[in-house]
């Protein structure tokens, strides 16, 4: 019975662990989209020639995705070769957006609609509501602005001036921002890496 009981405590001791380490990676993901805000970056959705793995386009540069790829990155998360290799085997449930007839490592990470499958392939997604409490620290949110315009950025621990809702840092064209606009747009994904 004693070994029993101890098994249990065990493995109520990792499951614990395990949800303090997850909580901990939001929160440092979180940390990291804040940093970015302090680097002076120009919106530039030109295509760029990168290294790889953990190539990255000039630090003064970038899109939304960029912004989510850089605080991944920060974490040892490198998202140009996590995406390119699973295109690499799966290329077919990508999106065909732009025509693609092979993978393209210096820019498929860099597209919104591609990040969006490759975190749903993951099993990262989490609902889609209009309850501003579901979307946590860490957390990525992906939006239409409007016909095919999709956008992407990280949620931070930091509230709205009401404090009802976390705020988000992106790059819609102002550079690495921080700014209250989780529901400004259609949200489209929701995912927790």
């Amino acid at each position: 019975m004693k070994a029993i009981k101890k098994l249990i405590y065990s493995i109520l001791f990792i499951s614990i662990a395990s949800s303090a380490q997850v909580n901990t990676r939001q929160l440092t993901l979180s940390d990291c989209a804040l940093e970015l805000t302090k680097q002076k970056v120009i919106y530039d959705p030109s295509y760029f020639l990168i290294d790889y793995p953990n190539g990255d386009i000039p630090k003064n540069k970038g899109v939304c995705t960029d912004v989510v790829i850089r605080a991944y990155r920060m974490l040892g998360i490198d998202l140009q070769k996590e995406v390119h290799e699973d295109m690499l085997l799966n290329f077919a449930v990508y999106p065909k957006i732009w025509g693609l007839k092979h993978t393209d490592k210096n820019i498929d990470h860099r597209r919104v609609p591609n990040l969006m499958t490759y975190f749903n392939r993951k099993g990262y997604n989490k609902p889609i509501t209009k309850n501003a409490t579901d979307y946590k620290p860490g957390d990525v949110v992906c939006w239409n602005l409007g016909g095919a315009i999709t956008h992407i950025g990280i949620v931070v621990n930091k509230k709205s001036d009401d404090g009802k809702r976390y705020l988000i840092v992106h790059n819609i064209g102002a550079g690495q921002v921080l700014e209250d606009c989780l529901f400004n747009y259609k949200i489209i994904g929701h995912y927790r890496f």
